[in-house]
């Protein structure tokens, strides 16, 4: 091992602990016996140290050596350097046994919201040595910085299969239409020329039918950076279910916010419709169109398993596979 000492020099390591035994020690013949080493190397090794420093490390006296200020020096250094070496060494060997380790998480920032905060409280408490450290950005960002090994482990939704990832299924979600729970439906929203047509005891199809009105009459509103709202958009337009009216954020939580002002009809995941906000929001109508998600655990196949990855790793899969589900009503709003 070498450490740098100019452009074209370098200061050997065990060259630097040669010197080390000989100035603790107090000279070649002692340092050479406790090093189990010639006396020459020792010579060889301080006069290349002299020759790449440009200057003398050790006086040679009757009784030993005595060091020189510029040895002194050297010797405080190498003390540094050394004890420096052991901890990295320590350290490093314990990654591998003890529960100890950065790493980082991502996710998505809506879905981290109701993901993350019982997770890492756990997850702290139980293992105060491992660091975690987030990264949001969409499920797509996410799975790209595991693959580029910059994120360590990924919550992603509906994750590409790709052979260098393995990906562990958590929980289910679904992007879907939620209107604010005190924004009645009211008949008056259904055109008049439907109404004739509705029987009352078909209470069902006349909560369908003011649901679709509610749509109708807009605005939609949705995270327009998002696929599975993109999807669900081209969905409704191919049903003819599309309001004239739609209002694109950028964000879930944005979405959300307007929504519980009872600002049109919102496209949501149910779970970041649930969290924090029980029973506010609720889904336009069962009957309706919804897409799917699937949230997964992604991480390469290749991560370096040590001790304090696999304790991350099956703490994820544990909270996700084992997450409340999120209470989302059911009921359409009347």
């Amino acid at each position: 091992m070498a450490l740098a000492g100019g452009a074209s020099e370098v200061l050997e390591l065990h060259h630097l602990r040669y010197f080390q035994a000989i100035a603790t020690s107090g000279s070649i013949t002692a340092a050479a016996k406790l090093l189990h080493v010639s006396q020459p190397t020792l010579t060889v090794a301080v006069r290349n140290l002299e020759e790449r420093l440009g200057t003398t490390l050790l006086l040679r006296e009757r009784s030993g050596v005595r060091l020189t200020a510029t040895g002194e020096e050297l010797l405080r250094h190498a003390a540094e350097i050394f004890a420096l070496v052991e901890r990295a060494e320590q350290q490093v060997r314990g990654l591998e046994v003890e529960d100890a380790g950065r790493f980082i998480v991502g996710c998505h920032e809506s879905l981290g919201a109701y993901f993350l905060p019982r997770f890492l409280a756990a997850f702290i408490r139980d293992f105060p040595r491992i660091e975690l450290l987030l990264h949001n950005d969409s499920s797509a960002g996410i799975q790209r910085g595991v693959l580029e090994n910059t994120v360590h482990f990924g919550i992603v939704v509906n994750p590409h299969p790709h052979p260098d990832l393995v990906m562990v299924e958590l929980f289910e979600d679904a992007m879907d239409l939620f209107v604010c729970a005190d924004a009645a439906v009211r008949p008056s929203m259904i055109p008049e020329s439907r109404r004739p047509a509705m029987r009352v005891e078909k209470q069902g199809d006349v909560d369908l039918e003011r649901a679709k009105a509610r749509l109708h009459a807009g605005p939609l509103v949705f995270a327009g950076r998002i696929p599975q709202c993109r999807d669900l958009v081209d969905r409704l337009a191919a049903d003819g279910l599309l309001p004239t009216r739609l209002l694109s954020c950028g964000d879930l939580e944005l979405v959300k916010s307007l929504a519980l002002e009872g600002i049109g009809v919102a496209l949501l995941p149910r779970r970041v419709a649930a969290y924090g906000q029980e029973g506010r929001l609720a889904r336009l109508h069962p009957a309706l169109p919804f897409f799917p998600d699937t949230i997964s655990l992604v991480y390469r196949a290749d991560v370096h398993r040590t001790r304090a990855a696999m304790r991350v790793k099956d703490a994820l899969i544990a909270y996700g596979k084992n997450i409340d589900a999120a209470p989302v009503s059911s009921r359409a709003a009347r």
